[in-house]
């Protein structure tokens, strides 16, 4: 994969209104959001950093004898589908689900191979290298594509975030850089990890990536809202949600101070209880 250069934009771009809860139907552009955080070849050293450090711990969670099962359900999908490539080798089927219809869009395009589509290539060849295999990548994009089965709509804030849909118990639910931009608040943050426990079989696992003391991120010029969070509070919230907490490893990540304003980040592997 190529590593990213500086790409210095003003800070001064950080100020104007902020963007948050409805907003984000409406002003969230997911062609945008992958050009300003995953375009490879703009050089952006921090944002690479962090999917790295991403790729390798969903690597590691979903490798044989790990996380794994049948159903795996992706809370926040947003546009992007990096998060799914080594769990669609653990799992039979994927449900992806996010708040914004644009946003499913753009991950229908990839997987049917639709012009305009997002370049993943990079990302894919990446996780094969992890896997031991950087060839196989057109094999990876063609297991993701059988794999994911259903587009859902989802609402974190809501006691049953997939609304109406009919979906069994999953084994695993997975949420990446997503809760901390949808939740306006700490209890509202808590009350979206209670909800997404409750999508879960009992011994379920819940696997989440967060960009911790964040406060806004920028999607070209436009400005959204950001939860703070600190990793005490992320794995609280988890244990209080009836989770045990396998894993949590923190990495001092930010990412450009001109996309995002946050300080550090952490993700987390977590056991639903048998009581939860």
């Amino acid at each position: 994969m190529q590593k990213w250069g500086d790409t210095a934009r003003s800070p001064a771009r950080m100020e104007g209104r902020l963007y948050i809860g409805e907003d984000y139907k409406k002003e969230f552009h997911p062609q945008d959001y992958l050009k300003t955080y995953y375009a490879f070849d703009l050089g952006n050293v921090a944002e690479y950093e962090i999917l790295k450090f991403n790729l390798k711990n969903l690597f590691e969670t979903f490798s044989p004898g790990g996380v794994g099962g049948d159903i795996l359900i992706d809370i926040g999908t947003g546009p992007t589908i990096y998060q799914l490539l080594s769990a669609c080798e653990a799992f039979r089927e994927i449900i992806v689900s996010d708040y914004s219809e644009q946003n499913l869009r753009e991950v229908e395009k990839w997987l049917k191979k639709e012009p305009g589509a997002y370049d993943w290539s990079p990302v894919v060849q990446s996780v094969c290298e992890l896997e031991g295999d950087r060839s196989r990548w057109q094999e990876k994009e063609a297991r993701l594509r059988r794999t994911v089965t259903r587009f859902l709509k989802c609402d974190v804030n809501q006691p049953h975030p997939l609304g109406p849909a009919q979906v069994p118990p999953a084994d695993c639910v997975l949420t990446t850089l997503a809760l901390e931009c949808a939740c306006s608040d700490v209890h509202a943050y808590r009350a979206a990890i209670r909800n997404l426990v409750g999508l879960l079989k009992p011994g379920g696992h819940l696997v989440t990536a967060v960009a911790l003391r964040l406060k806004e991120y920028m999607v070209d010029t436009k400005k959204f809202f950001g939860l703070h969070l600190e990793k005490e509070m992320v794995e609280k919230a988890l244990q209080e949600a009836g989770c045990q907490v396998l894993r949590c490893q923190y990495a001092p990540f930010s990412y450009s101070e001109a996309h995002c304003i946050n300080d550090g980040i952490c993700f987390v592997v977590a056991r639903k209880g048998p009581g939860a």
